[in-house]
């Protein structure tokens, strides 16, 4: 062979394996994806407090460091402005546990008590999550779930 053509070979295996190396680095860098996201509230009735459990599937390559959850009423002012990461910072956590070596599942549960439910807003409710990846990237979803309040 000549030498021309070793080197353009050469080239050619640099060119490709940076390609390959930054689109394996991309792919690493992927936000939080949630998956089966899913609200259940029950009043309460008697004596007996009801409950908020939310639930979702959350899958990042890098591990997921933390997943907060925020409940709010559809005619709410988040609705006319919208929902940011910013408002999450103060939101509950979920406690998650591990699916697979990528995903976790993460359950939020609250007690609703007869107090609770009467100052609350009737009508349809919102699930936000927040999750954030061990690479720092970050997914929020405003309306992972909802549910009604009667």
């Amino acid at each position: 062979m000549s030498r021309r053509i070793v080197l353009s070979l050469t080239a050619a295996v640099v060119v490709l394996g940076g390609a390959g190396a930054f689109a394996f680095a991309q792919a690493g860098e992927r936000s939080p994806s949630l998956a089966h996201s899913t609200a259940r509230y029950a009043a309460p009735v008697g004596e007996r407090d009801g409950s908020l459990t939310f639930t979702t599937d959350v899958t990042s390559s890098s591990g997921v460091k933390d997943v907060k959850v925020l409940a709010w009423p559809a005619d709410s002012s988040f609705a006319e402005r919208g929902l940011t990461a910013k408002d999450m910072a103060t939101a509950e956590p979920a406690t998650c546990k591990p699916l697979n070596e990528d995903t976790v599942r993460c359950t939020y549960k609250v007690a609703v008590t007869t107090t609770d439910a009467k100052a609350s807003p009737r009508g349809a409710w919102h699930v936000a999550v927040l999750a954030d990846a061990k690479n720092g990237t970050t997914t929020l979803n405003t309306k992972a779930a909802d549910f009604t309040v009667a």
